[in-house]
């Protein structure tokens, strides 16, 4: 499968495979931590967790 999106998105300093495995995705995903829960917080929205396996 090719993943046209060439622009990372913030897991790209990851350092867990499965994290970087996603940093190309269109979906701007945030690693586990206080940024997350600060911006959900800021912007009244709910964590959307997402827990996968490599």
């Amino acid at each position: 499968m090719t993943n046209n999106n060439v622009v990372p998105n913030r897991l790209i300093n990851e350092k867990s495979p499965y994290l970087l495995q996603h940093a190309h995705n269109p979906v701007d995903w945030f690693p586990w931590g206080q940024e997350a829960f600060n911006k959900a917080k800021t912007e009244d929205k709910p964590i959307f967790l997402s827990v996968g396996y490599s």
